[in-house]
């Protein structure tokens, strides 16, 4: 039986992203904006800016996943597809969405990001275990892409990650009854393959940057189950730029 766990969860989160951190957060993510924009890779920008305004490891990480360059907003809104044809192949990032979707079960830390995707800040670290919420998150991907009217759905997971044969076998016990045909690809470098396919799911930047095109598929079911999640956002500062 899975242990019952609230998925990335830490007790400082309340106080590292409450009112008042938030504050500071939003003037470093405007400098690191501003740093992007002008050349500066993520990690100068983010060291640079994390030191001035000393934040901890946690807030540091947070920024850097939900501040973009607007070159890299543009790039990504572009190949972000609204709507799929009845009958399109999806191909998953399969640890990346199921477990920003667990941590949305578990109503922990979710990141809503400038370029619209949701992140976590639960980092794998080449372990994973599953978790009570690991088959209600797989059942939320199935109902939604029966709703996508869908013929099949490629889930993409990291060979070295511990227990994803386990994961694999979950997923298809908990599709199994859905109308769509199921794959699951273990492989070394999820990254990569994904970074060459169309219909990819995923919230990582990196694939969203160099792959065909994308669908934003866990905020839109998270949008859906869960309407007033309580999100750690940025202002909107950047759409004045």
């Amino acid at each position: 039986m899975a242990k019952t766990v609230r998925r990335g969860y830490v007790p400082g989160d309340e106080k590292e992203f409450g009112a008042k951190s938030m504050e500071k957060i939003n003037a470093a993510a405007n400098d690191i904006f501003y740093l992007l924009n002008r050349g500066y890779n993520m990690k100068s920008a983010s060291v640079f800016t994390g030191n001035h305004y000393m934040l901890s490891e946690r807030q540091r990480i947070a920024l850097a996943r939900m501040v973009s360059s607007e070159k890299q907003l543009k790039i990504r809104t572009a190949k972000c597809k609204a709507v799929l044809e009845k009958g399109e192949t999806v191909f998953i990032d399969g640890f990346n969405t199921i477990i920003t979707l667990e941590i949305a079960l578990s109503g922990t830390t979710l990141l809503k990001c400038m370029d619209g995707t949701v992140r976590d800040l639960a980092g794998l670290r080449g372990t994973y275990s599953i978790i009570d919420k690991t088959p209600e998150a797989i059942q939320l991907i199935g109902k939604e892409l029966e709703d996508m009217e869908v013929s099949k759905a490629v889930f993409y997971m990291d060979a070295p990650v511990s227990n994803t044969g386990r994961l694999a076998g979950c997923i298809h016990g908990e599709l199994g009854k859905y109308p769509f045909k199921v794959e699951t690809e273990v492989i070394n470098n999820v990254d990569f393959v994904l970074s060459g396919l169309s219909n990819v799911v995923t919230g990582d930047a990196i694939i969203l940057d160099k792959c065909i095109s994308w669908i934003n598929f866990a905020k839109s079911i998270i949008d859906k189950e869960f309407p007033r999640y309580s999100y750690v956002e940025l202002d909107k500062f950047w759409f004045n730029k």
